[in-house]
């Protein structure tokens, strides 16, 4: 038989007190006060493995409880989570006079890993820039085709996508939008910060650009009310939500497993453009990145892939069965 797992531990009066204020008076949600009295429990339980009452605890009690919590696995967003629980009980008790100070008030969670970036393999970036839906209104698909390649081939970011205009203007430079310069086979964008940067546009993403542009006006009888590059069906300059509604639509279409955001097709830009050169200085540049740590997560990213080939290729990658 397995051992009974024992019952929470009694809640102490002043705890008891402190769930019945922040029912009462701040009227936090039943699932809200369900979670703050598992945490306090969860506190009573480490200050009964100490010995002491809950309004006894130090800061390095806490510090204590939270590298067990760590150790045991929990999250570093669970720990932040807990303590701010914790925080609030003692904060109300130190209110109350029941404590000189708050124990919670210095001690912070363990940072949590940031996640890398999802970038797309090679073969599907590919195959969803060489999509072509031939039962699509023609219009729409000669703009979403030029969207994927100046996202994936130029590293834009979405908004600096939509911010570009046709052609240079000085409205356009005034309130900070980007613009193409197809013969010199560029994009003049205006990013984070208010930096403007030059990106490079190449082969495919000049081609489609130009086949966007030989239609773009065709709805509005050759006249296009909007300096903007890309345009939604009444002229209006295209926003950053509808791209991303198209391209995830598109990435579908497209037979892609992932659901392909904007972002993703910077970070595959950034991930298969150091693959190839190793040269992450240059990424830096082209990403508009201010500082050169930013961009060394493709790093991470670059040596996941090397390590996936060298696990799959390598005699002396896996053990013998």
């Amino acid at each position: 038989m397995q051992p009974e797992t024992p019952p929470p531990p009694q809640l102490p009066p002043e705890a008891l007190q402190y769930l019945e204020h922040v029912r009462v008076e701040k009227r936090l949600a039943a699932r809200t006060l369900t979670l703050y009295t598992l945490d306090l429990q969860r506190l009573a339980a480490f200050a009964a493995g100490t010995g002491l009452p809950l309004l006894r605890l130090t800061g390095a009690h806490i510090r204590r409880f939270v590298a067990q919590m760590h150790a045991a696995g929990r999250s570093g967003r669970g720990i932040a989570l807990i303590l701010s629980g914790w925080r609030g009980f003692y904060a109300w008790a130190a209110r109350q006079g029941l404590v000189p100070h708050n124990p919670v008030q210095d001690v912070r969670a363990p940072k949590a890993p940031k996640p890398l970036p999802k970038a797309l393999p090679v073969d599907e970036a590919v195959r969803l820039t060489e999509h072509e839906d031939s039962g699509a209104d023609p219009w729409l698909e000669a703009r979403d085709a030029a969207i994927v390649e100046l996202l994936y081939g130029c590293g834009l970011r979405v908004g600096e996508l939509v911010g570009l205009d046709v052609a240079p203007s000085p409205a356009a430079h005034q309130q900070g939008r980007g613009w193409i310069d197809l013969q010199a086979g560029e994009a003049h964008v205006f990013g984070k910060g208010s930096k403007r940067r030059s990106v490079p546009v190449g082969r495919a993403a000049a081609e489609a650009l130009r086949g966007w542009l030989a239609v773009r006006a065709q709805p509005f009888g050759g006249a296009a009310a909007d300096a903007a590059l890309f345009i939604g069906r009444r002229g209006a300059r295209l926003s950053a939500q509808s791209v991303w509604l198209r391209l995830r639509q598109r990435s579908q279409l497209a037979g892609l497993t992932t659901p392909v955001h904007p972002h993703m097709l910077r970070h595959s830009f950034a991930s298969h453009l150091l693959q190839s050169s190793g040269d992450l200085r240059a990424v830096q540049e082209l990403l508009g990145h201010a500082n050169i740590t930013t961009t060394q997560v493709y790093t991470r990213l670059d040596f996941q892939h090397l390590a996936r080939v060298y696990d799959q290729a390598h005699p002396r990658a896996r053990r013998k069965p």
